[in-house]
């Protein structure tokens, strides 16, 4: 097995100024943080939240991690890859039934010895209840346990050592949120008077507001109280676009030179865009966009 400090990423991953008209105009300096950079197959907030959670698996001697997700999760992916590269047995329970052939996501997943198993969606929404863990056990075998999302206390220990690389000082924090996870500890990492800004990339993400109060209660022991949610740029809801979000994704890659993820990333920037345009962030203020694949 390799070794978790042994295993080569890049971090801290680079930061870079962006310049573009929309934010001189309005005095706004925006800095991407490229977290998709630190590992091709276990990018940004993924390799932030399952680094902890494989060092616990070593450290149990779990042979087998299993994990959630839909079937565009890129946590999904990311798990997949580590157990590869870690030499894990790895199951990944899908929301929904099996479509054919696999999107490139599942497709990479199986491709490196990933399990998929399918849960219909009324088992899934109960799927950390006792009696579906069981049936999963009796299923599979032992197996260390790694949340939707990957969101959990070890989770967070690792996305709140994301703020400390940041060496320029910086007003606001932004990411994309699937389960809060990342936002949640982003929020605990933060210095005073800084804030923490996720993007819901969920239509009716408002529940997230409890999720990640939770997670942060969990994690520190309680709420940070030193972020929000934008909630109105979900371009339909998960893993859904719209021509709107194509447009600005072509745009952006013009300008930029970089190409969004369209399923989280995309619309965090198309959410910032947005709010620097509606002025929503007083002149002057510095921005942190994390690109986290």
């Amino acid at each position: 097995m390799t070794g978790i400090n042994d295993f080569a990423v890049q971090v801290p991953s680079p930061l870079i100024e962006l310049r573009d008209i929309t934010l001189e105009r309005r005095g706004i300096h925006l800095y991407i943080k490229r977290d998709d950079l630190i590992h091709p197959d276990i990018p940004g907030n993924k390799w932030r939240k399952l680094k902890y959670n494989i060092a616990a698996a070593k450290e149990q001697n779990a042979a087998s991690l299993l994990t959630f997700g839909g079937a565009y999760s890129n946590h999904i992916r990311a798990t997949a890859a580590a157990g590869h590269y870690f030499g894990f047995r790895t199951i990944g329970i899908i929301r929904g039934e099996e479509h054919l052939p696999l999107n490139p996501s599942l497709n990479y997943a199986a491709s490196v010895g990933m399990c998929l198993s399918y849960l219909d969606r009324a088992s899934y929404r109960n799927k950390t209840s006792p009696k579906v863990l069981d049936e999963l056990r009796a299923k599979f075998g032992k197996f260390y346990l790694i949340p939707e999302g990957g969101s959990n206390e070890l989770a967070l220990a690792g996305c709140k050592e994301l703020p400390q690389e940041i060496d320029v000082n910086f007003d606001v924090i932004c990411c994309a949120c699937g389960t809060g996870g990342t936002l949640a500890g982003i929020a605990g990492g933060l210095k005073r008077g800084q804030h923490a800004l996720g993007f819901s990339a969920l239509k009716g993400g408002d529940f997230l507001r409890n999720d990640i109060a939770s997670l942060q209660r969990r994690a520190f022991g309680k709420e940070t109280n030193n972020w929000s949610i934008a909630c109105d740029f979900h371009m339909g809801g998960y893993a859904r676009r719209t021509h709107e979000l194509d447009s600005f994704i072509e745009s952006f890659e013009r300008q930029h030179a970089l190409h969004l993820d369209w399923v989280y990333v995309a619309k965090m920037m198309y959410g910032i865009f947005s709010l620097v345009e509606q002025g929503k962030f007083p002149q002057g203020t510095t921005l942190i966009a994390v690109v986290t694949g």
